[in-house]
Formats: C-alpha cells, sequence, structure tokens
C-alpha cells in the first residue's frame, strides 16, 4: 500500500491532534472528507462507478458474462473480483501491488459475496447450466488514504449501475436448450443493493479511533479495523490490518460507534445510489457528499447509452 514517510515530530502533531478531536485537515474524529460517486462511467461494462475520496481516486467496472453455476451453489450466479494497484505508485508494481490487489480482492469477495448481501439467486439463469457471473474489475487511479472504504463505496455504486439483460431459455421437441437475449437496452435486470454492505475503516491513532483516515495518519497508526455493515446497521464482517493489536474494550468502543453512526454515514454517502434514485436509473447520475458540511448535491445528466 502506499506510504508516506513521516518524522517523530509529524507523528506527534498528528497524535496529539487526535486526542484533542482536531485532525490536521480541520476534520473532528468521526469525519469523512469530501465524497463525489459518477456511475456509468465507463461505455463498455454492463455498470461502473468512479469515487473521489478525499485524494483517494477508484474506477470500478462490471462486466456481466455468461457462465457455469458453482457446485456447491448450482442456482446462484456470483462474483469474481479483480484489483489492480500498480498505476498508482511504482513501487506497487511486481509482487507488491499483486499481494495488496489479492489481499483487497479477498476482502471483497467475503463482505459482497456474503448471505443476503446482493441477491445471487437472481443471478440464476437454468439451475446447474446457466448463471450470470459478474466480473468486478477495481482500478485504484490514486491512493490518498482510506482506500478499503472508498472501494467499498465504488463496487456499491457500479452494482446498482448494472443492467443485466433479460434472458429467454427455450427449449425444442428433443428437450435442448438454447438461451435467448433481449437487445432491448431497456429490457434488463437490476440488482437491488439496499442491503449490500459497505467497508468503514476505523484507525486507532493514540488512545482515539479515527474514520476516514489519510496518508499521514495511516503512518501513525498500528491497527485499523475493517466493518462491513449493511444500511440497516447490521454488521457482517470484521477484519483487523495493521502490525499492531487493539484491545477488546478498543474493539467494543468501534462497534458500539458503528452501530451509532453507521444509518446515518450509509444514508449521506450512498443516497445516490439507493432506491430513491431507481425511478431514474437509465441515467447516470454524480454525487457530491460533504459530511462536514451535511449536504448533498446529485445531478442526472443525459446517457450517451440511451442517446
Amino acid at each position: 500500500m502506499a506510504s508516506v514517510v513521516l518524522s517523530e515530530a509529524e507523528k506527534l502533531y498528528i497524535v496529539h491532534g487526535v486526542q484533542e478531536d482536531l485532525r490536521v485537515d480541520g476534520r473532528g474524529c468521526e469525519d469523512y472528507r469530501c465524497a463525489e460517486v459518477e456511475t456509468d462511467v465507463v461505455s463498455n461494462t454492463s455498470g461502473s462507478a468512479r469515487v473521489k475520496l478525499g485524494e483517494t481516486d477508484i474506477l470500478v467496472g462490471i462486466k456481466a458474462e455468461m457462465g457455469t453455476p458453482k457446485l456447491e451453489k448450482p442456482d446462484e450466479g456470483y462474483l469474481e473480483f479483480f484489483v489492480d494497484c500498480s498505476s498508482n505508485s511504482p513501487e506497487l508494481e511486481g509482487r507488491g501491488g499483486e499481494e495488496l490487489g489479492t489481499d483487497i480482492a479477498n476482502t471483497l469477495y467475503r463482505v459482497f459475496s456474503c448471505e443476503n448481501s446482493v441477491d445471487l439467486k437472481s443471478l440464476c439463469i437454468n439451475a446447474k447450466e446457466h448463471c450470470w457471473v459478474l466480473y468486478v474489475d477495481v482500478l485504484l487511479l490514486e491512493c490518498g488514504g482510506n482506500i478499503f472504504d472508498a472501494i467499498s463505496i465504488a463496487v456499491k455504486a457500479a452494482l446498482f449501475n448494472t443492467r443485466i439483460p433479460k434472458v429467454r431459455v427455450l427449449e425444442d421437441e428433443e428437450g435442448t436448450k438454447e438461451i435467448e437475449l433481449s437487445d432491448d437496452p431497456y429490457d434488463c435486470i437490476r440488482l437491488n443493493v439496499d442491503e449490500v454492505p459497505c467497508i468503514i475503516t476505523l484507525s486507532k491513532i493514540g488512545y482515539r479511533h479515527v474514520v476516514d483516515a489519510t496518508l499521514q495518519e495511516e503512518a501513525c497508526s498500528l491497527a485499523s479495523l475493517l466493518i462491513s455493515v449493511t444500511s440497516k446497521g447490521a454488521i457482517t464482517s470484521m477484519k483487523k490490518v495493521g502490525k499492531g493489536s487493539l484491545d477488546p474494550e478498543s474493539i467494543f468502543e468501534m462497534m458500539e460507534f458503528m452501530i451509532q453512526s453507521t444509518r446515518e454515514a450509509s444514508r449521506n454517502k450512498m443516497a445516490a445510489v439507493l432506491g430513491q434514485y431507481q425511478s431514474s436509473a437509465q441515467f447516470p447520475l454524480t454525487s457530491t457528499w460533504d459530511r462536514t458540511e451535511s449536504r448533498q448535491v446529485t445531478s442526472h445528466r443525459p446517457s450517451e447509452d440511451f442517446g
């Protein structure tokens, strides 16, 4: 992961500021940076999104292709994740970038493939024979800290934007089955993302924790807790990252904060990709959310795909 080198004086300044609930950029410990969410940004995909969270810039594209269901889940489709970090920094080229990409992809698979997250049964075309496979490609354009949160928002937005052609299974007199895809761009399936979780990372700095840490703040944190949570406040998974340790009291404190604040955070950050916009889902949208100022601006623009 991209990192910065700080002097001991700089680290001490950041830690002391966090203790006083005043971070270097003026935010409090529980404040996010301005987040921009834009969907339908890549024309040759089934769905796409771009998220800018501070200086972190993430691009996600999703391709829907037909495949064969997995043996253990014959009546479901599935998701495959690929994460490319090499374009962000020369230090992430080669094995370092591959290891980071694999770690992020495995985390995304656990978060988005959990039960009651994405409706994988809706991706099944013909049990045991055909299903939709969603290939989710994540490109880390720029890393300004807190990449897991930004990536999870981008994936959720891209899933919301994904259009899957409707399919008919035709069977002739001999029992041979044929797949017929609709060529009408409006005749498609849209995924319900209401229960799709987002990742919120809490970084322990000194004796307090912060959300949406910058690269400089991450350099001062020995351990962070990744929590995937739904808009209703249900925690679906947790993961500790970093070389340091977290005591039980800190973990319970982080979970309590998460339960209290997740509904507001999810509503504000993800309003642009939730059901209230489904009536105009054929148009790409751009949303900017600034928690510090408690405001959100969302605008629609005509899509080139729909003329």
